[in-house]
């Protein structure tokens, strides 16, 4: 039993370090044999296996792959295009046997158990015959490796070359063959493409969202995820001033991109941080019943209508992120409209906006929790899924009306000094505006130390989903930087949760609207920049996204004094 175990926990998706001599046939046979085991629905073994030996074939199924992989890669954020690139295919032909598994859906007949309703069954069923093929030959010694820059295109072309019918579908194309050693960790996390989620994220108890191991009681997610921010590294903070100090520039020079170096240090815990690419940018989208009240002149419709700009790349933030190589995804956490799915955009609603906070609470408790968590969850699977920087960004005619609120709760600050212009009211809105801050206040009378309570009363679903997706990227010690008023006033909630997640963040640029300086001022925050901008979306985390950058590259590249043989000026 221990055997098989360590079988399953060191098999590995191997790319590199193949040797030529052939895999033998009875090898090979009873590698076949543990795929051809694999369970499938209604017992149709939809799967069959073509062996590739001929060198002229593997050529050209090279050449196909490399075509897809930079077609694929040109349509990345930059940095997700040279992580790719650097994956190597020449597996293809370095290895001496390629294994292609495909599935016919048509075996079996009309009346194949479990797929009447599932045709694509077959094709899941044949995934369990590579899963057990993988792990055969990993018992036997054997590398495995997995090709899957395929379009439809690029199958077609496939299907054709191996003489495939057309009914016949591609699951895996594998190539196989001896390798030295096997690679301690997946070869895709070593390159910091992916991370392995924990298995205490993935283990749900009778219900979604009771998470738990076996055995265990069921934690809280919000509550597990406050409980795992702790402070930066002091320790990491002060090698990194030093190394500042000792580095090849009069102490100093840098001015506050020092402090983002230091910063970045603390979070990583290393004096020299790694470099915060690739970054994700997320867009939490919802609506408010504030809007009845008059606060802005845009229509509500205008949320949906934008996250649709957004997911067909023709915002401002899409733009900015284009230029910077970053990823943009939109997380409707409370759209009052129903949206239709679209790649980019994550279905995380909780509600249809929120109720109008003059009347009565913004939200439930148990609403401004599901987006909490939903906020978390965002973070957690960027940064699993390789990111190493995230960026907030909002969107949500009347948020500013809902920030304000936030503001004042947390800041004590008045609604009249708070409350700006949002989308450029007038000023008889925005006096307005400010009027319904403070009566939605003078009704709740919200206690900043509950924050759940704070956000039922006066926030928007959408600032909920910030506040959990800065506890998330904290928890998991990864950097991010707030845009505007909006990821303001989400900080303060996060913040008021858990005081350290302070640390994790980095105050993009000064907003143009009040309340965004008092955020940043009440978290002690400087802004990177300060541009007099207000449009929100995540424009202005994206555009300081570069310093981080150029203070992270500055501490891994720049000699110092003592490394460079140059003489170190102490004495002014």
């Amino acid at each position: 039993m221990t055997d098989f175990y360590d079988v399953l926990h060191s098999r590995r998706d191997v790319r590199t370090g193949f040797r030529p001599d052939p895999v033998d046939d009875e090898v090979l046979t009873r590698v076949l044999q543990a795929a051809h085991a694999a369970p499938s629905v209604g017992f149709s073994q939809p799967w069959d296996f073509v062996l590739v030996r001929d060198a002229g074939v593997r050529e050209r199924v090279h050449a196909l792959v490399s075509a897809q992989r930079d077609r694929y890669a040109a349509s990345l954020p930059a940095a997700r295009a040279e992580a790719l690139r650097a994956i190597r295919v020449e597996a293809i032909r370095e290895t001496p046997l390629n294994v292609v598994v495909t599935a016919d859906a048509t075996r079996g007949g009309r009346h194949t158990l479990g797929r009447h309703e599932r045709p694509e069954m077959g094709p899941y069923s044949a995934a369990l015959a590579v899963q057990n093929l993988w792990l055969a030959a990993r018992a036997e010694g054997l590398g495995v490796g997995w090709v899957s820059f395929f379009g439809d295109d690029g199958l077609t072309e496939l299907g054709a070359l191996l003489g495939l019918p057309a009914h016949v579908e591609v699951v895996a194309y594998l190539c196989v063959g001896h390798v030295d050693a096997f690679p301690d960790r997946p070869e895709l996390e070593q390159h910091g493409w992916a991370r392995r989620r924990p298995l205490d994220w993935a283990v749900h108890q009778d219900t979604w969202g009771a998470r738990g191991l076996p055995g265990a009681a069921p934690t809280a997610l919000l509550e597990s995820t406050v409980d795992a921010v702790a402070p930066v590294d002091g320790v990491a903070r002060a090698a990194a001033r030093d190394r500042l100090d000792r580095m090849t520039k009069p102490r100093g020079a840098l001015g506050r991109v020092e402090d983002v170096a230091v910063a970045l240090a603390g979070i990583a815990g290393a004096e020299v941080p790694p470099m915060p690419s690739p970054a994700a940018v997320a867009i939490f989208a919802g609506d408010h019943g504030v809007h009845a009240q008059g606060v802005t002149p845009w229509p509500q419709e205008v949320t949906a209508q934008m996250v649709a700009n957004f997911t067909a790349g023709g915002a401002v933030v899409n733009a900015f992120a284009r230029q910077l190589g970053a990823e943009v995804l939109v997380v409707d956490v409370g759209v009052a409209a129903g949206l239709d799915p679209v790649p980019g955009l994550l279905p995380r609603k909780v509600a249809r906006g929120t109720a109008d906070m003059t009347t009565g609470p913004a939200m439930t408790r148990e609403q401004a929790r599901a987006a909490l968590e939903h906020g978390i969850e965002v973070a957690r699977d960027l940064v699993a899924a390789g990111n190493r920087c995230l960026l907030t960004g909002d969107m949500g005619i009347a948020n500013t009306t809902a920030a304000a609120a936030l503001v004042c709760a947390f800041t004590g600050a008045d609604p009249a000094v708070a409350t700006g212009r949002g989308t450029g009211v007038d000023d008889e809105t925005l006096a307005r505006k400010a009027d319904v801050v403070r009566r939605a206040l003078e009704l709740h009378r919200p206690d900043p130390a509950d924050p759940l309570g704070v956000l039922t009363a006066v926030g928007g679903l959408e600032h909920a989903g910030l506040a959990g997706f800065v506890l998330g990227a904290a928890a998991l010690r990864v950097p991010v930087v707030l845009d505007g008023v909006i990821a303001g006033s989400a900080a303060l909630v996060a913040a008021a949760f858990a005081p350290d997640v302070v640390g994790y963040c980095l105050g993009g640029h000064r907003s143009a609207e009040p309340g965004g300086a008092l955020a940043l001022d009440h978290l002690g925050l400087a802004p990177l920049l300060e541009l007099d901008m207000r449009l929100g979306e995540g424009t202005g985390a994206l555009l300081a996204l570069p310093v981080l950058q150029g203070a992270a590259r500055a501490m891994a590249d720049v000699a110092t004094f003592d490394a460079a043989g140059v003489t170190d000026k102490t004495g002014g």
